[in-house]
């Protein structure tokens, strides 16, 4: 629980050259980020930027450097804690390690990780989307906060934002250029008319309806939405209520998940798991447990029953 933990623990990853250690320094150097213990900084990979003695000084920061892998484990962070003794540690992790494997750490007693960060060069993710998207999305998959940074107009930005949120729909996104965060990117027009009196949602526009309502779900209020899903029903949501939703991937077979909002209908007894249907539903937003926050709901006005779809798995590209 986050309110035991004595030590809190920042991880900070991304490839090489994505602005890790240009992120840390900065956030270092502010004075809100001030303690009165001892700052521990763990260097898992040396980029070209360098920190500068003077400023971790300044700002009673450690330095630790890490030579590779095998050296980051259980007893040297115990070490590290009797060393040191910090109030707070930071850690640039190595963007070719899974992080997955840090979270399996045993750490320090007192030591808990309270934010997942992952800073990310915009001018090369493409690249890496392609050729390394397995363990690109290992780095964001637990990330609060990812930053883009070096971005230019030319950019695929929207389909960058739309891979993140298909596996962590949680994590806030920014965006950078060299003068720093931009405005709100993507007021991009739907492919389909929002005020029309039925929203009529095509299957191979659910992907970007789904993202869309999940982070502007304010504009889907009180609308009367039409879509084709598969129904999933699980004892522990409670009665009368199903998800209608499709199967989604963010970049291979082992990675996919399905993808859908609570719906509220006294037929969802009626419903199988598995089954297709034609939903019409009218959007609202509540607290929700299974989301543990508020989030849309969607109230059942019309259920029929549907042909499956073709080809009906969701790319986010």
């Amino acid at each position: 629980m986050e309110d035991d933990v004595r030590v809190p623990v920042y991880l900070v990853n991304g490839f090489l050259e994505s602005g890790k250690t240009s992120f840390l320094r900065f956030t270092v150097s502010q004075e809100y980020f001030d303690i009165d213990e001892p700052t521990l900084l763990i260097l898992c990979e040396e980029g070209e930027e360098e920190y500068a003695p003077e400023e971790l000084e300044a700002h009673d920061t450690r330095l630790v450097i890490v030579e590779d892998q095998e050296t980051f484990n259980e007893a040297f962070l115990q070490k590290l804690e009797e060393t040191y003794n910090p109030g707070r540690v930071l850690i640039e992790y190595n963007g070719m390690w899974q992080t997955g494997e840090f979270h399996q750490m045993e750490l320090p007693e007192g030591w808990g990780i309270v934010q997942q960060i992952t800073t990310i060069d915009a001018s090369t993710c493409q690249v890496y989307m392609n050729n390394m998207k397995s363990l690109f999305m290992d780095m964001v998959r637990d990330s609060e906060l990812v930053i883009f940074n070096r971005c230019a107009p030319e950019l695929p930005l929207a389909s960058f934002r739309r891979n993140i949120k298909a596996v962590n729909q949680r994590s806030e996104i920014i965006f950078e250029d060299e003068e720093g965060e931009l405005g709100n990117l993507f007021e991009e027009e739907m492919p389909f008319d929002i005020n029309a009196p039925v929203v009529e949602i095509l299957p191979e526009d659910y992907g970007i309806w789904y993202l869309d309502a999940l982070e502007h779900t304010d504009k889907y209020i009180g609308k009367t939405l039409r879509f084709k899903a598969r129904v999933l029903k699980d004892r522990r949501i409670g009665h009368g209520i199903f998800v209608p939703g499709r199967m989604a991937m963010a970049c291979c077979e082992e990675d996919t998940s399905f993808i859908g909002f609570i719906c509220k209908s006294d037929q969802a007894e009626t419903l199988k798991t598995g089954q297709w249907i034609t939903l019409t539903a009218k959007l609202d937003e509540e607290y929700v447990r299974a989301y543990r926050d508020k989030g849309p709901v969607l109230y059942a006005e019309r259920i029929e029953e549907a042909e499956p779809i073709d080809n009906d798995m969701v790319f986010f590209n």
